[in-house]
Parts: C-alpha cells; sequence; structure tokens
C-alpha cells in the first residue's frame, strides 16, 4: 500500500487555528475586554422563515409512509432544479434542466469536479485565492500557476495569453479580496480559455451579494461561456445554508461534445446518492417569491455593514476593495507592518479580530480581509475601533 504523498505538499492548515490561539490567550489574559470578530466567514443569521416551514413539512413528510422519500435522482430533484433553471432564465440564461446538478455545497464540487479531469491538466488560479482551490490541486499532484492579484488591477488579473493553462479557477466577487468582475473582464477569461481549448470553474457563491445590474451573477451572461464554463453555486453565504448545505453545479452539454455533462452524470451517480430530500424541500422554498424576499433582506442585512466598512475605511483613507457588491473588504495595511503583526495590533491596541491576508496566498501578504457578516452594532463599533488604532 502506497499512500497520497502529494499530501505531504499541502501547506500546514494553520491560519484559522492560528487566529483562534490568539484570540483565546487574549480573552483569558483580559476577561474583561470585549472581542469583535470581523473577520468571520459564517452567516449569524437564522434561516429565513419560509425555509423553516418547507424543513419542518419536509420532516413530517418523512413520517408518513404515503408521503416519505427514501433514495432520491443523484442530479436533485426536479421540484428544485426546475426553480434553479428559472432563477437563470431572469438573467438571460436558458439552460436544460439536465444541466443542473443539486449538491451539498459549492466546497465539495469544486474538489470533486476534479474526477473527470485529468491530473495533466495545467491548473491556473489567482493569488490570493480561496486556500480550497490550491489545495484540492496539490493533493493530486497538479502543476498550478498564478495570476497575480495587486494593488495596481484592484485584485482582477486578467489573462497572459503567454502563459497555456488547461483549468482556471475564477470566483466573483472574490473570496477574499471581494473584487469583482465586470462583463468585459469576464470576456477576456472566456476568450482565452476558448484559444486555449481550457475550461473555466467559476465560483458564483456570492452572486447575490452584487447589487449593480451592470455586473454579471452568473458567467453564463458573458458570450461564449457555456461553451467553456462550469459554474458552481451555494447556497451557504445567499440564503444561510452553511450548516444545511445545499448548492448546485451547471455543467453545460456542449462542454466537449457532452462528455463532461455525461461524465459529472457517470460520476454522481457513483459516489454521490443525492443531497437529502429534507433540505433540498428547504432550498426549493429559497426560490419561490417570498424566500426571495426574505433572503434580499439577510443579504441586506450582511451588506449594510459591508458598506459601513466600506464608508470608514474610504474617510480615513485607508486603501481597500469590496464592500459594495461583495460581503468582504480587503485593506491595505500599514506601511512597514506585515499582515500578522497588523493582526496583533489590532487585536491588542483596538480589540478587533480580522484575517491576514497572507494566509490566501503570498501575495496576500501586506493586506487583511474583514467581512460584513457580523452584528450590525458591533460592526459599527468595530470598525471605529480599527480607524482609530490605524491613526
Amino acid at each position: 500500500m502506497k499512500i497520497n504523498k502529494n499530501y505531504y505538499n499541502l501547506a500546514e492548515s494553520y491560519l484559522f487555528s492560528t487566529i483562534a490561539k490568539k484570540v483565546k490567550a487574549y480573552s483569558e489574559a483580559n476577561p474583561d475586554v470585549n472581542i469583535t470578530k470581523l473577520g468571520i466567514g459564517d452567516v449569524t443569521l437564522p434561516l429565513a422563515p419560509s425555509v423553516i416551514d418547507a424543513l419542518h413539512k419536509a420532516v413530517e413528510d418523512q413520517a408518513s409512509a404515503s408521503t416519505f422519500y427514501g433514495y432520491g435522482p443523484e442530479q436533485g430533484y426536479d421540484f428544485l432544479r426546475q426553480p434553479i433553471q428559472e432563477y437563470y432564465k431572469k438573467r438571460g440564461v436558458d439552460l436544460d434542466i439536465n444541466e443542473i446538478f443539486i449538491s451539498d455545497g459549492a466546497k465539495s464540487d469544486i474538489a470533486n469536479i476534479m474526477d473527470i479531469m485529468d491530473n495533466d491538466n495545467v491548473v491556473i488560479m489567482p493569488d490570493p485565492v480561496y486556500p480550497a482551490y490550491l489545495d484540492v490541486n496539490v493533493m493530486l499532484g497538479r502543476k498550478v500557476l498564478f495570476t497575480i492579484g495587486n494593488k495596481e488591477n484592484g485584485f482582477k488579473p486578467l489573462p497572459d495569453k503567454s502563459v497555456k493553462a488547461d483549468i482556471i479557477y475564477i470566483c466573483s466577487p472574490n473570496n477574499p479580496t471581494g473584487a469583482v468582475y465586470n462583463k468585459e473582464e469576464l470576456k477576456a477569461w472566456v476568450d482565452y480559455a476558448l484559444e486555449n481549448k481550457a475550461i473555466i470553474l467559476f465560483d458564483a457563491a456570492y452572486e447575490k451579494y452584487i447589487s449593480s445590474d451592470d455586473l454579471p451573477r452568473t458567467i453564463y451572461e458573458v458570450e461564449g461561456a457555456r461553451d467553456c464554463a462550469i459554474e458552481i453555486c451555494s447556497l451557504s453565504k445567499t440564503a444561510g445554508f452553511t450548516g444545511t448545505r445545499c448548492g448546485y453545479t451547471i455543467v453545460p452539454k456542449n462542454l466537449y461534445g457532452g462528455d463532461m455533462n455525461k461524465m459529472w452524470v457517470r460520476r454522481q451517480t457513483t459516489k454521490f446518492n443525492g443531497t437529502s430530500y429534507i433540505v433540498q424541500r428547504g432550498a426549493a422554498a429559497v426560490f419561490t417569491e417570498q424566500g426571495q424576499k426574505e433572503i434580499k433582506e439577510q443579504v441586506a442585512y450582511y451588506m449594510n455593514n459591508a458598506h459601513t466598512i466600506h464608508d470608514e475605511l474610504t474617510k480615513a483613507g485607508i486603501w481597500h476593495v469590496g464592500g459594495v457588491n461583495s460581503p468582504y473588504i480587503w485593506l491595505e495595511v500599514p506601511a512597514g507592518m506585515t499582515s500578522w503583526e497588523y493582526f496583533d495590533a489590532l487585536l491588542n491596541e483596538g480589540h478587533v479580530v480580522g484575517t491576514p491576508g497572507v494566509g490566501f496566498g503570498a501575495h496576500g501578504e501586506g493586506f487583511f480581509r474583514l467581512t460584513g457578516f457580523g452584528n450590525k452594532e458591533k460592526t459599527e463599533e468595530a470598525i471605529k475601533r480599527l480607524v482609530k488604532v490605524r491613526r
């Protein structure tokens, strides 16, 4: 027996454990200090009432033989796939229902989709980057290249035509930076993918946070994307399903002459028994008229926090991106400080916790992530303390 030695090449998962240890140590030494966490990547509001009602009803369905559901279709129930199909149609995107696959969240499919792609493929992704993108490919021993996000390009790197890649990761709105590609910028990536016969893996987990009508919320709003892109989305941040677990992946039938869609069906029927009936009923409620109204209010709550952070940073003259069409804010740390040194200064002097940018890649050094997923009053107080420390 031989183990997969590619796992030895993974970086230690120390970022959030280190943050937790530092916060715990400070709290124990200063028990009377009120610490506010602006680095939280989890939602804090409860599930919407429509979702709760649907979940309760689905549980009751399982209590009677006449309404009981056992194994469901691995691709998902039509009572959820059809509303998702209609949701895309409202954005001008026509999908075949058999291009929609229900999952237990975006993170799972980001990893699982690699089952249908050869390990010899060269992967390109941004730096800074959501760590799961990199780790999945390191585990498989793939060659990974990086497009560099920086202050000059607003953390929206564009393709370098001299570089050849087969798989392209794009997240917009981006985690961790909060940057959002416009249609022309995404078109540059689509053209690059078509020219190189590559596949784009487009992470649309934060699409609901885009309020500007001129910014695409799905890559399929871009001409040519159906010929080169797989879209992965989640209800975690849009509907509070971080603990409930539900998402969906779009695999167009025309990718590689339909082979990728067929392969994904085969993969799912072999390795996945489908998302639970109860959860899918709750997810279906998200796409009702009332459900959309309720989650829109929740998104607005988080975005109000993000706008508060954005506005205070702007008034203080602190360079940043995000916070306008994204729940994430990516700010530059003071000159001469590392992102971990800034973390320590904020914790000790301002009693505020964020996420050091270097934890998202080498080019995250010198930057810091904040989020709008906290409490409104605590966010307002914390950002004032952060600006005070900055001065």
